[in-house]
């Protein structure tokens, strides 16, 4: 399967709409997304074009996409720069500079072809790139349930962190964090 990862660009706003729209249509998105497709198709355009454009610059956010050699987007990954100093989406307050990858998501029809993993390998590099303080961790997290997500995000390099928080609506359900260390990958 030929497909380029690449980051999305401002103008790119109704295709990374569509996209989150598929997502959010997955038989798994319930456990997988803190957004339901009800909540998303309601947003403006005026919402979307902000938030495509709020990924382009880099410096709080940034949306990885794969796509396929005839123009579809075949999966997507969106990175959060998170900074000791700063408020998280998610957890508590960082201790270092880390990154936070959220709303994965590949089509059924690009599963099992590495499409996850070259998403994960641009957003990650991506991550140890970053200028100012150095990114020393990259984390997500994953559902108690999703363990299809799971064995992709062990397979990829991540490994739980120890660290798990309430489900969003179901605070008996858990999200567990998983990460990848520089120093890991440098060893």
């Amino acid at each position: 399967m030929d497909y380029v990862v690449r980051a999305v660009r401002a103008d790119e706003w109704e295709r990374a709409r569509e996209i989150r729209l598929a997502a959010l249509r997955d038989p798994v998105a319930s456990i997988a997304f803190l957004e339901t497709y009800e909540q998303a198709l309601a947003a403006s355009d005026e919402f979307w074009r902000g938030r495509t454009e709020g990924s382009v610059d880099g410096r709080r956010v940034r949306q990885f996409i794969a796509e396929a050699a005839d123009g579809e987007w075949a999966g997507t990954v969106s990175v959060l720069v998170e900074r000791p100093s700063e408020r998280v989406r998610l957890g508590s307050a960082p201790e270092v500079d880390q990154t936070h990858l959220v709303g994965v998501f590949v089509r059924p029809a690009y599963r099992a072809r590495g499409v996850v993993d070259a998403l994960f390998r641009e957003a990650v590099d991506w991550s140890w790139s970053l200028t100012g303080p150095p990114v020393e961790r990259v984390r997500l997290y994953v559902h108690q349930d999703n363990a299809r997500a799971a064995a992709a995000y062990r397979r990829i390099g991540f490994v739980p962190s120890g660290v798990s928080i309430p489900m969003q609506g179901d605070p008996a359900a858990r999200e567990l964090e998983w990460e990848i260390r520089k120093e890991w990958v440098a060893a």
